[in-house]
């Protein structure tokens, strides 16, 4: 299906997971614009939609509005300056989010060309967890991986080793 290497690795990651939680016949809404993982899910045989490329820090109507049955954030969250308020208005009861995680030996991920594509946070495990657990949601399961990079040095080296993506399935406690 999609090659073990980067950077299909974490698409596969990614879907294994999913695929594990939740069924095809559940619908989804996938925080963020059309990508190529959103299309990886319908392949799969699920029903996606997307947000609209509207400013999620602000702007929450895609998500107030949407009946879905799950909501999926493929690093979306460390975009956002304050992700905690749109966690807390999502409406489906179930989300699947993934995160990169805060690398010790790798400063903050900015474009140089996109101001737009830039890392606000980049969460420890245990941030994320408080971020979900404190807008309302239950993790119920979660994994994590790394990120080889096909460079020589003490970082690629490193980053054979350290997890970099962190996944969650969590379910909504509370309104």
């Amino acid at each position: 299906m999609y090659e073990k290497t980067y950077p299909n690795k974490r698409f596969q990651n990614t879907l294994s997971f999913l695929q594990k939680h939740i069924g095809p016949k559940e619908a989804i809404l996938d925080l963020g614009v059309e990508n190529p993982f959103s299309k990886i899910m319908q392949e799969q045989g699920y029903s996606v939609s997307n947000t609209k490329g509207e400013d999620l820090d602000v702007d929450f109507s895609s998500v107030i509005t949407s009946d879905a049955d799950v909501v999926t954030a493929f690093e979306i969250f460390e975009h956002l300056l304050a992700p905690f308020n749109v966690l807390r208005e999502i409406r489906a009861n179930k989300l699947v989010a993934s995160i990169p995680l805060k690398l010790w030996f790798s400063n903050a991920y900015q474009s140089k060309t996109d101001p737009w594509d830039r890392h606000y946070h980049e969460f420890e495990d245990w941030q994320f967890d408080w971020l979900l657990e404190k807008s309302g949601w239950s993790i119920k399961d979660r994994a994590k991986w790394t990120n080889p990079v096909k460079k020589l040095g003490i970082r690629p080296l490193l980053r054979s080793f350290t997890p970099r993506y962190y996944i969650v399935y969590a379910e909504r406690t509370k309104k």
